[in-house]
């Protein structure tokens, strides 16, 4: 994924690339990942909506991700 997120990043863009961050999204309530409207959020205004910080959660979701994608590395270098 190589880009960080952002709070003003869109939720279908980040899931477009790592669908592996469903989860997280789940765990802050965000259970209709499908929806159009979901899809169409940025991270800012899902955690509004979902009464979670903003801040801690990009860090979680970046943190995720970073070592989701060290572990696919390491996966393919042996």
């Amino acid at each position: 994924m190589a880009v960080k997120i952002e709070k003003d990043t869109i939720i279908g863009d980040i899931l477009d690339v790592a669908p592996q961050s469903a989860p997280l999204f789940f765990a802050i309530g965000m259970h209709c990942l499908g929806c159009p409207s979901s899809r169409g959020e940025t991270v800012e205004e899902a955690c509004m909506v979902h009464g979670v910080d903003c801040e801690p959660f990009l860090a979680q979701l970046n943190n995720f991700l970073e070592a989701y994608e060290a572990n696919e590395a390491a996966k393919q270098n042996g």
